[in-house]
């Protein structure tokens, strides 16, 4: 009997922790968020190109990103010499990757081209300008600003000749305290810095004719 009745309470014990997470619902774990950095083909309005290199051909790339922010979590300053990684955040691509379509993406639109290529190529490619970018810093506060600085340079002949290197030091407010409003401040970023390389290929291809 006594053997019975401690078959029947494993059996109930069993039952009920089979049962019992269903009786408690589904779980309350928010889902993890996935951010890309967002193209001036994304804007409500398309702005006029910069210049017309229609026949001109680009390569973007490589992007050099540093190891503090190239991670799968999104990464943001809380203090001077500290930054955190969100974990229910990340990039949905590769943030190398992510921003090297950004600004592929911006060039081709502001320099009205579309033989843009975007590291690595073939190598039957021909360019006629190639830009790299080694960002030291791409990173941000929520309700604060964002910032991005970077060297940017250009070569030309199929990338082996330097004709321009600069710095790029860009800031840009934060509207909101969460990380879709950063990354909206990032996606700007990326857009600036895509301006100063436009205006910088525009001028050398003027002085090229």
């Amino acid at each position: 009997m006594q053997k019975l009745r401690l078959a029947l309470t494993v059996a109930l014990l069993g039952a009920l922790f089979f049962l019992l997470p269903g009786c408690l619902g589904p779980s309350k774990n928010p889902p993890t968020r996935f951010y890309v950095l967002s193209s001036l083909y994304g804007a409500e309005i398309i702005l006029a190109p910069v210049a017309d290199l229609n026949k001109i051909a680009i390569g973007v790339g490589p992007v050099r990103i540093p190891g503090k922010i190239d991670r799968p979590q999104i990464v943001t300053r809380t203090a001077q010499n500290e930054i955190r990684l969100i974990d229910l955040a990340e990039w949905g691509d590769p943030l190398g990757a992510g921003f090297t379509r950004a600004l592929a993406e911006n060039l081709a639109l502001l320099l009205n081209t579309e033989n843009v290529s975007i590291f690595p190529w073939l190598k039957a490619i021909r360019t006629d300008y190639q830009v790299t970018v080694d960002v030291t810093d791409f990173i941000g506060t929520p309700g604060e600003d964002a910032r991005l600085r970077a060297w940017w340079t250009v070569f030309g002949d199929d990338g082996r000749g330097e004709l321009l290197k600069k710095y790029a030091r860009l800031d840009e407010p934060v509207a909101g305290d969460d990380i879709d409003a950063l990354v909206q401040a990032q996606s700007r970023l990326v857009e600036a810095l895509s301006r100063q390389i436009a205006d910088a290929v525009k001028a050398l291809s003027q002085t090229k004719k």
